[in-house]
């Protein structure tokens, strides 16, 4: 029997993933995870995260599922094949370009906007693999007032986006986050998005928690504000339970509801 949730999409950290719980992931969600995944569905790990720290922390839940496909760094895919993930070649290459030209373009910038920052913050900025733009702000405050400066800059750029996960902020493209890495799954697929479901729980969960990437949205209560007003406006559900326990919650409602 086919199950009516075809691709499950799960943010990592807050929403299935509680760091001091003991397991992390709470058992009845990998059960209910084994069921979609045993009729026929895919579960998507959507993540912040690269490969070596979840990793690493999937080694620590001790996970009796694994899941179907990877995006990381909130927009590289891979899939899982033969006990490995595997770089989904075409759209990581595609993504690793476009980036790389983006980022040429703003990398003049970069030493003004952190010279910017330390001016007015104490905050941690640094350059990655992934963004030439990385800070880590003191405070949620701080965090708010940069991502405002930031994007008045990001318009003089076409394609440039900050991503914000609370504290944290850095550079991306727009064509590359969340949502598209979903659609992009689903489109390979062939899972409609009437038959996807998608939780989070932050700011860099948004573009996942659109209806026209999932129709079944969801977050835990431990969801910020502006996460549980969006799920709630597109018709989705807030959990009454934190982490994975609300996620678990919100599939068995969904299973129930598509019979």
């Amino acid at each position: 029997m086919t199950s009516p949730i075809q691709l499950l999409s799960t943010d990592f950290d807050g929403t299935i993933f509680a760091e001091f719980e003991s397991p992390p992931v709470p058992p009845r969600l990998q059960e209910l995870i084994a069921r979609i995944q045993a009729s026929g569905g895919k579960w998507v790990i959507n993540t912040g995260r690269e490969m070596s720290s979840l990793m690493e922390a999937l080694g620590r839940s001790r996970l009796s599922v694994q899941p179907d496909f990877l995006v990381l760094v909130e927009r590289e895919i891979f899939l899982h094949e033969h006990q490995r993930y595997v770089s989904l070649t075409e759209w990581n290459d595609a993504c690793e370009r476009d980036h790389a030209a983006l980022f040429a373009k703003v990398k003049p910038d970069v030493p003004a906007l952190f010279s910017w920052v330390e001016e007015r913050f104490e905050a941690t900025l640094y350059e990655d693999l992934w963004s030439p733009f990385c800070l880590i702000a003191k405070s949620a405050r701080d965090a708010e007032a940069v991502n405002d400066h930031l994007d008045e800059y990001r318009r003089g750029i076409p394609g440039l986006v900050v991503v914000r996960n609370d504290v944290y902020l850095r550079f991306s493209h727009e064509d590359y986050n969340k949502g598209t890495a979903l659609r992009e799954i689903a489109r390979r697929i062939g899972v409609a998005p009437e038959h996807t479901m998608a939780a989070g729980d932050h700011m860099n969960d948004i573009p996942m928690l659109q209806p026209g990437v999932a129709r079944h949205l969801a977050t835990p209560l431990n969801g910020i504000p502006m996460i549980r007003e969006l799920v709630l406006g597109h018709g989705g559900s807030v959990a009454t339970q934190h982490c994975g326990h609300g996620v678990a919650d919100a599939i068995e409602a969904v299973l129930a509801e598509m019979g």
